[in-house]
């Protein structure tokens, strides 16, 4: 079943995409500055790495398809807030909050820098896959080819990567910096109080099942290749948009109109001819 409304029409008209696949769209540039150590600046640009697989899918008006939007209610007053009236909280205890002021806010917020500024450098086997959170590419920009390279090359002989903070969206991350393919990738790191303690988590196993589990897990042990994995979900879902669509196109599509196009032939021949039949009386 295809639906639309006014509102989605102008969006389509507008040029605006929902969906698409992540290896056709071009890499978007989140962030320019410098990457600095030392007395070295380089000029660089933030890259995405990597693009979720999510379909969104629009919550719509059942009766009129209209694009519904989010709004903020007050269930005792049963009324929508304006935005004027709206305060921010920390629960303390249910029911219970300590308000923040905006000017609070502000307050802790970070410095907002143009600057990646590597302070140390270690051996990249050191991080725990559990740290890593968001990748990146870091791409230079005119002027700083020539240490870029330099940099990734240095940074991958030595098999170190660099550690650094910098600002985003009023958000401070604390990244690691290494060379890939010849290339500066970034992944953001979480800090250490965001991991759960791994005792808290894992209880202890009996000798015999862990025997169990290892001949398990040997048996079953091969190279990993990502390719051979998919969303399948998304898959699915998409192969489900794609035939509603095509079944709107055939359903929108004219017929040919077979008499006219014969007529409109017909008449071009025998224009030509009247044509042919002057040209002879002339000679």
């Amino acid at each position: 079943m295809m639906m639309q409304h006014g509102k989605a029409k102008a969006a389509r008209s507008n040029g605006k995409k929902t969906e698409s696949a992540p290896h056709e769209a071009p890499a978007q540039g989140i962030w320019s500055g410098t990457v600095s150590f030392s007395l070295v600046a380089i000029p660089v640009r933030l890259v995405k790495l990597v693009e979720p697989g999510r379909i969104s899918l629009h919550l719509l008006h059942a009766k009129d398809f209209s694009p519904l939007e989010r709004a903020m209610f007050c269930p005792e007053e049963e009324k929508i807030v304006p935005q004027e009236e709206i305060i921010r909280g920390f629960e303390i205890e249910p029911g219970k909050h300590v308000l923040i002021t905006g000017e609070e806010l502000e307050s802790v917020s970070p410095e907002r820098s143009r600057t990646i500024e590597i302070t140390e450098f270690i051996d990249i086997k050191e991080v725990d896959a559990l740290y890593y959170d968001h990748p990146y590419f870091l791409v230079p920009l005119k002027g700083g080819e020539k240490s870029y390279r330099l940099l990734a090359e240095a940074m991958h002989r030595t098999a170190r990567a660099g550690v650094a903070k910098f600002v985003l969206d009023d958000r401070e991350y604390l990244v690691v910096i290494m060379s890939r393919d010849g290339a500066l990738a970034v992944s953001t790191l979480h800090y250490s109080d965001e991991i759960l303690p791994e005792n808290a988590l894992a209880p202890a196993a009996e000798a015999s099942e862990e025997n169990v589990i290892k001949k398990t897990i040997q048996g079953m042990m091969t190279g990993f290749t990502p390719e051979k994995y998919s969303n399948d979900r998304r898959e699915k879902l998409l192969s489900i948009i794609n035939k509603k669509v095509k079944k709107r196109a055939e359903v929108e599509a004219p017929e040919p109109e077979e008499e006219e196009a014969a007529e409109g032939v017909a008449d071009l021949m025998s224009a030509l001819e009247k044509s042919m039949r002057a040209t002879k009386k002339g000679t």
